[in-house]
């Protein structure tokens, strides 16, 4: 049986719904897996770009850090140094003290010549020659003379030798010093030095340890005190 114009259009109509149908399917179908694939991208480089971030700020993070205590180590070292600084600034006034009262010494003539007895022998000791020269301030020439008398006597009966002693009346030590001598062989070739001022930076010396002690107590990190 033929059919009739109005069947035909009926099935185009038909079969073109159909196609429609299955292109908007195919559309949406499309969008769908589309969208998927555009929030998967968008989470991956959302997430890429968030461990960016949050190694970047990790590295300032660290950096910050290690700035504070690169500065706290500075600051730490510069407070040391001002400490050492005072520290050595008062041990400097304190010797400078010490200078200034060894002037008062010579001040006292029997306490000075009691002084100038014991420098002058231990010179002798110290040099254990047959003839020996004294220099001294020319101010002080009496009272020199008068402990190398005395000195001789004690230095002969203790080494049982000997010693001839004359004082150097052509050089003579500085008056800007405070006072003792300087005790050389025949040829000046060995020089004990025993003025009062050598005698007190030695013994400055050798008493440092117990003087930082004094002033600032025991250092907790010295393991050793020898």
């Amino acid at each position: 049986m033929a059919l009739t114009d109005a069947d035909v259009q009926k099935q185009i109509k038909h079969m073109m719904a159909f196609i429609e149908q299955e292109a908007s399917e195919k559309v949406e179908e499309i969008d769908a897996r589309a969208e998927e694939e555009f929030n998967i991208e968008k989470g991956r480089l959302v997430q890429t770009q968030r461990v960016k971030i949050i190694e970047h700020y990790e590295k300032k993070e660290k950096q910050i850090d290690q700035l504070k205590k690169i500065k706290m180590s500075n600051l730490m070292n510069q407070a040391r140094l001002k400490v050492l600084k005072a520290r050595d600034d008062m041990i400097t006034d304190l010797l400078t003290e010490a200078r200034q009262r060894l002037a008062h010494i010579a001040q006292d003539p029997d306490r000075y010549s009691r002084l100038l007895e014991g420098l002058v022998l231990q010179g002798f000791y110290q040099l254990l020659e047959p003839k020996v020269i004294v220099r001294c301030r020319k101010e002080d020439v009496d009272m020199v003379q008068a402990a190398i008398t005395k000195s001789i006597q004690v230095y002969m009966k203790t080494v049982k030798s000997n010693i001839d002693v004359r004082i150097d009346q052509e050089h003579f030590l500085s008056s800007n010093i405070c006072g003792g001598v300087e005790v050389y062989n025949e040829n000046r070739k060995i020089k004990v030095s025993n003025t009062l001022e050598n005698r007190m930076e030695l013994i400055a010396h050798q008493m440092m340890p117990e003087i930082r002690v004094s002033l600032f107590g025991a250092n907790p990190n010295r393991k050793f005190t020898d």
